[in-house]
């Protein structure tokens, strides 16, 4: 099933279908050691470009799932499917709304054994999804915390995202959220660029999520892979 195999996973590279990438690029991606490859963004999602970027990724038997965003954009052929759910925002759209509607048109053909749900936090004011979602992203560290314990005891969801999405999050806020959590996994994304960021969070996160930093210097995202899988968790 997707969900117990990703609670193994460490460290995974997540790609923007909307974005270019050379094919060089994806070879050494996942020849890098990684446990996983997401597929996923925020805007100029379609059906085409997601079939074209797995069609490229899925050379290789390292699991490959598409993180949706849009409903029209679900590609059949991926191992897996991560179900977002925005907790910090107002808009019922993204907390419900949208996977109402989605219910409702294929609820019957989902494969649900292939089906993981995350629990999102967004915290970055700047970033495309906390303006497309409405995220409320002032928050307290109480706050963020006791969402934590709502994915974790109320939704019992296996999966909480700590989403940066662009900028380095706050190490305090990762770590006392890490402590709260005892079955939820928790998975950090936002802003890691060099080996000591990568291994700060990797103490925490029980999953680390490497994206821009791809496009903006592949080199070193390739070296994210070791920093984290070497680093032991702190709890």
């Amino acid at each position: 099933m997707l969900i117990e195999q990703m609670q193994t996973w460490r460290h995974v590279f997540k790609l923007d279908p909307n974005r270019p990438i050379e094919e060089e690029m994806i070879v050494r991606l996942l020849q890098s050691g990684t446990d996983g490859i997401i597929v996923g963004g925020t805007d100029g999602i379609t059906y085409q470009n997601t079939y074209e970027l797995m069609r490229r990724v899925k050379q290789t038997s390292l699991p490959c799932v598409q993180e949706i965003s849009n409903a029209k954009a679900v590609v059949p052929g991926f191992d897996g499917f991560c179900i977002p759910v925005v907790l910090n925002t107002n808009d019922t759209e993204w907390l419900i709304g949208a996977h109402q509607k989605t219910m409702k048109e294929f609820g019957e053909w989902i494969p649900w054994n292939q089906v993981a749900v995350e629990g999102y936090v967004v915290l970055n004011p700047e970033a495309k999804v906390a303006q497309l979602t409405g995220a409320q992203t002032s928050l307290t560290h109480d706050d963020i915390l006791a969402y934590a314990q709502i994915a974790e005891h109320l939704f019992r969801l296996p999966f909480f995202y700590l989403e940066y999405s662009g900028v380095y999050g706050d190490a305090l806020v990762v770590q006392a959220t890490a402590n709260h959590l005892r079955h939820t996994k928790l998975i950090y994304g936002g802003g890691i660029r060099f080996e000591k960021q990568a291994r700060e969070m990797a103490q925490f996160a029980d999953i680390v999520v490497v994206g821009n930093l791809i496009y903006d210097d592949i080199e070193m995202a390739l070296q994210t892979v070791s920093w984290v899988k070497e680093t032991k968790l702190i709890r």
